[in-house]
């Protein structure tokens, strides 16, 4: 693995305890040139995982609480009248960075959920018919609360495809959750901790993996995937093309951390349940509301042989 990336994985490591995978998937986002989106019960550590990331990546960082109340306005930045010179003036918002983070971002209505759409597809902001372009690199790494829980809006499904991965922390297991018990607050150690990348190198990885090779059997191998979902009736929505491209994108870069030239059939399995289980719509009968579900990705992989 690249040393600069080994070292990301381990600080990120020091800070989340005992999510080793986790923390793999969302730098294999990142690589990917993905969105990420982080869903699980409050108080396990979505958060710090974002903030952490941002620090030994070495991007700009910003964090935005969303509230019933935001308004678009509130992430993507205002213009406000000068009267000294009889213009208006733009005052950029916190969607201005080049890692944001979206915290709790099914708390927040419709319209302002929608804000994000533009800036996580195009990596520009519209603003009274202007066009203004994001950093690059640009993130969103977005943590949500699970649809159950009072005071949610579910995210509709072209806000869902907007993210290349969909990732869940789980609670820690009894060795991790000690140490956090006995140890010092993970902000505090986040103060100290130094950045293993900048931007300028993660924009080079980035290319590196997509210049991952991928045979032509894989590809098959992808198409195989995307048409069962489509025609076994297992599913109420097949994937489409952006999931294949976001599959193969994600096995690029989960191939890249293992300091490989070229992807296997185990990168696509290992990123296939972050991948397209938030995209698939299973017709189950615990599942009649249409909520997305990883629940079909074991059987996915079954039913279709690998290469």
């Amino acid at each position: 693995m690249n040393t600069a990336l080994h070292t990301a994985i381990e600080r990120t490591g020091e800070i989340v305890l005992g999510k080793q995978t986790a923390i793999r998937q969302a730098i294999t986002c990142l690589l990917a040139g993905g969105h990420l989106l982080i869903e699980d019960v409050p108080g396990v550590g979505k958060t710090i995982l974002a903030q952490t990331l941002a620090r030994t990546l070495g991007l700009e960082f910003q964090r935005i609480q969303f509230t019933s109340d935001l308004m678009p306005g509130d992430i993507i930045g205002t213009s406000v009248y000068n009267r000294a010179d009889s213009s208006f003036r733009f005052y950029a918002g916190p969607i201005f960075s080049q890692l944001v983070l979206a915290d709790e971002v099914n708390r927040a209505t419709p319209k302002t959920q929608s804000a994000l759409l533009e800036a996580m597809e195009e990596q520009q902001v519209t603003i009274d018919g202007e066009s203004r372009p994001l950093p690059n690199p640009f993130f969103v790494i977005a943590t949500q609360n699970p649809v159950h829980q009072l005071g949610t809006f579910p995210l509709p499904e072209s806000q869902l495809d907007r993210f290349l991965m969909r990732i869940s922390l789980g609670y820690p297991d009894a060795g991790a959750e000690r140490q956090l018990l006995q140890g010092t607050d993970r902000r505090e150690l986040l103060r100290d901790l130094p950045a293993a990348l900048d931007a300028d190198r993660l924009l080079e990885l980035r290319r590196e993996a997509s210049r991952i090779h991928v045979a032509d059997a894989l590809i098959d191998y992808v198409q195989a995937l995307l048409r069962h979902t489509r025609d076994s009736g297992q599913y109420r929505l097949g994937l489409s093309p952006r999931a294949g491209l976001a599959l193969l994108g994600a096995a690029r870069a989960w191939a890249l951390l293992d300091d490989r030239s070229s992807v296997l059939p185990e990168d696509i399995q290992a990123v296939l349940e972050p991948v397209v289980g938030h995209r698939l719509q299973a017709t189950l009968p615990d599942h009649e509301n249409g909520a997305t579900t990883a629940a079909g990705v074991p059987e996915l992989l079954a039913a279709v042989p690998v290469p």
